[in-house]
């Protein structure tokens, strides 16, 4: 088997609220493999974001070790995870999280001209024609669909060519077209690049595309779906 690129060994996230500490997550064992498309699922609450956030580095795991690519995140101060990221990681929000005071060409752009690319507006128009917005490079988020700024999105995302790519409910503002379409382009963005794909789905049609699923329930994997199948 593939060495894993993210693997997490007895992950467990705990935060700090107003009603004092929180425990989100209980010690998650789980290794995604290259090339693989894992979808996270479960009842909201269970805690799929929160792991999203522990593979990203978004989040710093209380205990436990979170790896991607050999390196351990957990030891990695905030420089050193946005460097990481940078290098290696795209991520797709359910709010799009566009600049809205840059157009779509220069919001992917961004993360190329942070990465030293020379030919960052030359990759981000290429990538922006991949997803279709073409006609759009010079518009601003206000000027676009909630549909066209997730495409933005998607493409700031894929334009660096990622090793990881992780999305968090990717259609969740769309409507059924538009939440089609985006679906189809990740995917295809994921094959074209050959990034490994994590999302967060409730989407039973998204979920049912990846290679495996995981079910997460009060923040912990739930294997009964998976027994359940298997019967």
């Amino acid at each position: 088997m593939s060495e894993p690129v993210l693997s997490l060994q007895d992950a467990r996230l705990s935060l700090d609220g107003n009603a004092g500490r929180v425990d989100i997550l209980h010690g998650i064992t789980l290794d995604v493999i290259k090339g693989e498309t894992l979808g996270l699922v479960g009842p909201s609450g269970s805690g799929k974001s929160s792991l999203l956030m522990l593979m990203g580095g978004l989040e710093t795991a209380t205990s436990g070790t979170v790896t991607a690519l050999g390196q351990d995140l957990t030891q990695m101060n905030e420089d050193a995870l946005a460097r990481f990221r940078r290098a290696h990681m795209g991520v797709v929000f359910q709010s799009f999280h566009l600049i809205p005071t840059m157009t779509a060409l220069e919001n992917v752009a961004v993360p190329l001209e942070l990465s030293g690319h020379k030919d960052a507006f030359e990759r981000a128009e290429a990538e922006l024609q991949t997803v279709g917005l073409s006609h759009r490079v010079d518009h601003y988020p206000s000027q676009m669909s909630g549909g066209e700024q997730q495409r933005v999105a998607l493409a700031r995302a894929s334009a660096p060519r990622p090793d990881i790519l992780l999305a968090d409910e990717p259609t969740g503002n769309l409507d059924g077209p538009n939440g089609a379409a985006i679906i189809d382009m990740l995917f295809g963005l994921r094959d074209r690049h050959g990034a490994t794909l994590v999302l967060v789905t409730h989407a039973p049609d998204l979920a049912a595309r990846c290679d495996r699923t995981v079910h997460l329930r009060d923040g912990r994997v739930d294997d009964t779906p998976a027994q359940k199948a298997a019967e």
